[in-house]
């Protein structure tokens, strides 16, 4: 069974990460796109053998968690500290469910989403994030237009709906990414 945890995880790649020493000029500049405190990361390491793809990976990235509108961070962070759990990511939940605890100062809604399972309930408004980032990221051609009808009914306005989306979507793909490249390698107390 996987096991989610608030404390930090390290990633173990299964392919050798770049060697920053040897990178070439288009590799380097990939990894400037990434967040400044992810850099030197394995994970950035290991995708920067492609530089095309991490360079848009990047900027993607950055427009989609950093955007200064729309979902507030925090929302964000929780939509894919869900997406993460649904897949089982157990690397990429303890990262954005530490994020989200720190921004909401609300560790307790994580400890209980690991204890309890996506059914816990809390404020209408997660709650309706928290069921649409798991539907989506369980069964998107199930999705319809009526499974927006709770997130608004909660106040998220249309460009807060167009952010959920684009961050569901994007740890789809940094899950899948994070699960095939690598293993996540779990604190000793955990």
């Amino acid at each position: 069974m996987t096991h989610f945890t608030l404390q930090p995880v390290e990633w173990e790649p299964r392919l050798p990460p770049l060697d920053e020493a040897e990178a070439t000029p288009d590799q380097l500049a990939a990894l400037e796109t990434s967040p400044a405190n992810m850099r030197h990361s394995r994970y950035l390491l290991t995708l920067a053998h492609d530089s095309g793809s991490l360079i848009h990976r990047g900027a993607l990235f950055n427009s989609v968690m950093y955007a200064p509108r729309g979902l507030p961070r925090v929302e964000r962070e929780l939509a894919t500290a869900i997406v993460s759990i649904v897949n089982g990511c157990v690397y990429c939940t303890s990262v954005h469910a530490r994020r989200y605890a720190e921004l909401s100062k609300k560790p307790e809604v994580m400890q209980r989403l690991f204890d309890e399972g996506l059914k816990a309930s809390f404020d209408p408004r997660q709650d309706a994030i928290i069921a649409f980032s798991e539907k989506l990221t369980r069964d998107p051609g199930a999705m319809k237009a009526a499974d927006l009808k709770p997130l608004r009914d909660a106040g998220l306005g249309d460009l807060e709906i167009l952010d959920l989306i684009h961050s569901i979507a994007m740890f789809a793909n940094a899950n899948r990414l994070m699960q095939s490249l690598g293993d996540p390698v779990m604190p000793p107390e955990a």
